[in-house]
Order: structure tokens, then sequence, then C-alpha cells
């Protein structure tokens, strides 16, 4: 099996942290000692009095309390969901509107009497229509080429591929931070 090509991270895309002290690298390795779990109920809480503090301890937790990215730094470029509206608008317009015209031609078929079909074959045909202009919002999303300077396939194959590759790798690497 061929090693996973090494990829240019997104302009917009976090960086990967460092793992934090104290925390294994990787999952094989184990922390030294973990401390013993006592079998001792929680002692209370006494009320405590809090101190008024000064301005500058105020304003130094504000800046240890600042997230790592900005809102600019994890936007999605304007170009980037640019292209991807106009993806959505043809894979999820185009089944959206054959769906609701399998509606509206089963009904002239059947009040004119042209012939006579089930009334369900209508219903699962549009349903079916439907269900794809949902998969097209997906693959709308996912087929565009996610960097700026690049504008990606007309049908976006290989970008949808890289991109779904993309989210994969990001949903196991939270899954496995959550374990």
């Amino acid at each position: 099996m061929a090693a996973e090509p090494q990829r240019n991270p997104l302009p917009f895309e976090p960086s990967k942290k460092t793992a934090k002290a104290g925390k294994p690298a990787n999952k094989s390795e184990k922390p030294a000692s973990k401390p013993a779990k006592t079998a001792s109920k929680p002692e209370k809480k006494q009320p405590s009095v809090s101190k008024p503090q000064s301005k500058a301890a105020v304003s130094s937790k504000k800046t240890e309390k600042a997230p790592p990215f900005t809102k600019e730094e994890m936007a999605v470029p304007k170009v980037v969901s640019d292209r991807m509206a106009r993806r959505m608008a043809v894979f999820c317009g185009v089944p959206t509107v054959l769906g609701m015209a399998t509606l509206i031609a089963g009904y002239i078929v059947l009040s004119r009497g042209w012939f006579h079909p089930p009334h369900v074959t209508v219903l699962l045909v549009s349903m079916g229509f439907l269900g794809l202009s949902v998969l097209g919002l997906t693959y709308g999303i996912l087929s565009a080429s996610w960097d700026e300077e690049v504008a990606g396939s007309k049908l976006g194959w290989q970008e949808f591929t890289v991109n779904w590759g993309r989210m994969m790798s990001a949903w196991r690497s939270t899954r496995q931070k959550n374990v």
C-alpha cells in the first residue's frame, strides 16, 4: 500500500496542535504512571469570599483566554464559498426541480386520463429526486475546490475525493481526542 502523499494545509484550515505536556504523542505510548483513584467521597467546598482584583490581573486573564484563532482566520474565503454555493445550486437545484416537475406531470397525466400509473409511482419518483437533491447539497460542498487559487474541474470528482479525505481525517482526529 502506498504512503499517503503529504498535502499542504489550506489557508483557512487550522494548524494541528502539538501534543500537550503529560499526554503521550501516540496512542500506543502510555503515560509513566497514573494516580490511583480513591473511593472516598468528595469534600464539600466552603464558599470563598472573592477579593477585588487589580486591572492588571483582570487584563492578564483576558489575554490568557483568547481563542487560538480569530473569526477571520477560521472563515471560509468568499471565493471558495461562492464556488460552493454555485455547485450546490446546480447539484441540488436540478433534482429539486425534477422532483417538483414529477408531481406536476403526474397530476397532469392522471387528470387528463392519458394513462393511469399507480399513485405510489409518482410519489416514489418524486421522493427519489428530492432525496437526490439532499445528496447534491453535500456533493456541491465537497466537490468544490477549497483552494482559493484553483477553480477545479466541472464535475469535481477529484476535489470531492480530496475533500472527503480531509473531512474524514478531521472527524477521526476529533473522535480520537474525545476518547
